[in-house]
């Protein structure tokens, strides 16, 4: 795609979209008052001519009165005497003429083709245009009364050219005004939004400051405008979230170059041994059966380490299916039932369990992870108890074996991979400390969530799954 096809597709800044906008709606307000004052302009002077037109059409019928005889030119001139640019034509019943212009417009044909109106009141004057120049005027008949006997057609005009003009000098003065104002007033808001953008621009300083050796920075809410606050403090809380995952990471990377370097410290110390001298068939076999557990832990822990990988990365790459979670629980009892001996403790399932929608495997190994954990914290004679519930909306699974609490700063770091809370049984081979980590992953795969509480008396792992549909 070329660059400034790209360029026209991008949105608009916001500089350019509230100046735009506020260039549209002044210029909408401009024309609407430009409109009507040029409206009332020309209402006043067509209210001010049609006062005159009225006053010159009353003094020519007074003239008219007075006469008695409509053939005395000079005295219907005199009626007007004192009024400039205006026209009126005179005519008897019978069509004669009795006065007309000697210039200006052609009053008699003016009289023929417009319909006479009242002479008092509201009434509109007809417009008109004859050689270049604008007319106002009126048709009236008068007469046939006690006053003025006879019946008279008089015709009025005047020239409004002078009225025209200054409308046109008006609407020009306005235009320019207009133009002059919506360029000052959108440079004010374009310099008035890039004022407020400046809390925004400062914003993504402080942020292009942040690396990933900063991630304890943070910005204040108090210091932009109200509408951005809740930004800044999403902004902090997501900073908080990668904060966390990288000092996760920092730490998972500790612990697992940890828990490779032990395995891998005893092969080489022992490998060495065996090259210092030379040994007999049962010796190397027996230092090789120890190699070999060595790299049996090494094989698991880095398979705990995929599935994790797996279970995170595509938690939806499940087999999903309706499971049992009651049978899968006494098929787990059968499959401890020697190491519980060995132990000394006991195994025992309470409530009643309905299906699940989940991976039958994914699921198996979760339990297994912790009914293991239960039966190498569980004191000798003591029963670990697997208790079934439900809710409206969960099935509830509870794995509780009594024995020492586990301290209250320890539970909220529990799930952790490679946390252990008793560090000895890392040292008698007994966990790379994944399986809690792997039990975590496995519940939220499948939508659900895993939590512990300890107390003095046992300690209760609870899983909730959703029910399966139907």
């Amino acid at each position: 795609m070329p660059d400034w096809l790209a360029f026209l597709r991008r949105p608009a800044s916001l500089s350019s979209r509230v100046t735009g906008l506020v260039g549209i709606a002044m210029m909408v307000v401009f024309l609407i008052f430009s409109w009507i004052s040029v409206r009332s302009l020309e209402r006043h002077f067509a209210e001010m001519d049609e006062e005159e037109l009225g006053v010159i059409s009353s003094s020519v019928i007074r003239a008219l009165g007075e006469v008695r005889d409509g053939s005395d030119e000079q005295a219907l001139r005199r009626a007007v005497r004192g009024h400039h640019g205006v026209y009126y034509f005179v005519a008897d019943a019978a069509g004669k003429t009795l006065y007309a212009p000697k210039d200006g417009p052609d009053m008699a044909s003016f009289a023929q083709r417009v319909p006479p109106v009242p002479l008092r009141g509201k009434h509109s004057m007809t417009i008109w245009e004859e050689d270049g120049k604008s007319y106002r005027g009126g048709v009236v008949v008068a007469g046939g009364d006690a006053d003025l006997g006879e019946v008279y057609t008089i015709a009025v005009a005047m020239d409004i050219g002078g009225h025209l003009d200054f409308i046109k000098s008006f609407q020009r003065i306005q235009w320019w005004t207009i133009c002059v104002v919506m360029c000052i007033a959108i440079l004010v808001a374009w310099f008035a939004v890039r004022w407020g953008h400046i809390p925004i621009r400062r914003a993504n300083e402080k942020i292009r400051a942040i690396t990933s050796s900063k991630l304890y920075l943070r910005l204040d809410p108090k210091s932009v405008p109200i509408e951005l606050e809740e930004t800044i403090a999403s902004f902090n809380d997501m900073l908080g979230r990668i904060e966390d995952g990288f000092e996760q990471l920092a730490n998972f990377s500790a612990d697992i170059a940890h828990e490779l370097r032990t395995p891998v410290t005893n092969l080489m110390t022992q490998t060495e041994v065996v090259l210092g001298q030379a040994r007999s068939a049962d010796e190397y076999r027996e230092i090789l059966y120890s190699n070999l557990e060595e790299f049996g832990r090494l094989n698991r822990t880095i398979n705990d380490m995929l599935f994790l990988a797996q279970t995170e990365n595509d938690p939806g790459n499940l087999n999903l299916e309706s499971v049992n979670l009651k049978d899968a629980i006494q098929g787990l009892f059968e499959y401890f039932e020697a190491l519980v001996e060995e132990r000394g403790v006991k195994l025992e399932v309470r409530g009643q369990s309905v299906p699940v929608r989940g991976d039958r495997e994914m699921l198996r190994r979760a339990l297994s992870n912790l009914i293991s954990n239960a039966i190498r914290y569980t004191p000798n004679g003591r029963t670990i108890t697997v208790r079934f519930m439900q809710n409206d909306r969960d099935v509830v699974i509870s794995v509780e074996n009594p024995g020492e609490k586990i301290p209250t700063e320890e539970l909220s770091r529990i799930f952790n991979r490679f946390y252990r809370v008793d560090h000895a049984a890392h040292r008698k081979g007994e966990g790379a400390g994944l399986g809690l980590a792997i039990v975590k992953s496995i519940v939220e795969a499948h939508g659900g969530s895993v939590s512990v509480l300890s107390d003095e008396r046992m300690t209760k792992f609870i899983i909730l799954l959703p029910l399966a549909d139907g």
